[in-house]
């Protein structure tokens, strides 16, 4: 492999040619209810339009990897300093663009840093549509518009551990442990709404014997001194259009009147690795 493996045009199963020989990805940042955008150099499709940092992908590069290095290439963005949370892919038979929506404490300072890039904007979510979009981000942008936050995943750690028969009663605290490592280790989980993959923020509720457990990077560990329902249920209550993960009805019943969302422990134990 050598860098830029990917720049070349290509045909989709639609008839249309596309700029990526192994698809493409941009990257769309947020913060203070802003997006990043930027003004399209001359000598380019759309030259003069608005829309994301992006362009090809190598042959080695996963999604986000290749959202980031276009990004950097194009402006001054550090990527340090945004935090991807989903990914939006648009399938033209074969031939894919992927959107990564990445978070942001501040609107920080970005400059252009190539020919590709006329110009860097923080602009506001109701005035995008307001600028000369470049074509293909345009017939997107509804779409992305409802991605703008990140989701949030909260884990009934009892329940979850009860779902899969593994000795997990013999060694509650090392079955807490194992779970959050799990949970860490996964990368990505596909078809987490409004995404088509979500990187959530992760918040593990333990309760009994597994108390002790310790958060790691990537999951956030919440110990219920008393009732674990109860706890599970004011983390709900903080986060609203948060998922929750546990098969208990009467759980699922009390997380829906705080404003949350629910699912089985069978989704989330198909998407962790072992």
């Amino acid at each position: 492999m050598t860098r830029g493996d990917g720049d070349r045009m290509v045909l989709c199963g639609l008839g249309h040619e596309h700029w990526g020989h192994y698809g493409a990805a941009g990257l769309l940042p947020v913060a203070e209810g802003h997006v990043l955008l930027q003004e399209r150099g001359g000598g380019i499709s759309g030259s003069g339009t608005w829309g994301m940092f992006g362009g090809a992908r190598d042959s080695d590069e996963d999604t986000i990897t290749a959202a980031l290095r276009e990004a950097g290439e194009e402006s001054t963005l550090d990527p340090a300093l945004v935090s991807p949370f989903g990914v939006i892919i648009e399938d033209h038979g074969g031939w894919t663009y992927e959107t990564v929506i990445a978070s942001a404490e501040s609107r920080f300072a970005v400059e252009p840093a190539s020919v590709e890039t006329a110009g860097v904007a923080w602009v506001p979510v109701d005035e995008v549509t307001d600028l000369p979009l470049f074509g293909p981000f345009a017939a997107n942008w509804e779409r992305l518009r409802e991605c703008l936050q990140p989701r949030v995943l909260v884990v009934d750690c009892a329940n979850v551990m009860g779902s899969r028969p593994d000795g997990w009663w013999r060694d509650r605290a090392g079955a807490a442990a194992r779970l959050r490592d799990r949970l860490a280790a996964a990368e990505g989980f596909p078809g987490l709404e409004p995404f088509d993959v979500g990187y959530p923020e992760i918040v593990l509720v333990v309760e009994g014997q597994a108390r002790r457990t310790k958060p790691v990077p990537g999951v956030e560990v919440v110990s219920a001194q008393h009732n674990g329902d109860d706890k599970i249920v004011e983390v709900a209550r903080g986060n609203p259009g948060c998922l929750v993960v546990t098969a208990d009805r009467e759980l699922r019943s009390r997380c829906t009147a705080v404003g949350a969302d629910y699912i089985g422990p069978g989704w989330l134990q198909d998407l962790l690795p072992d």
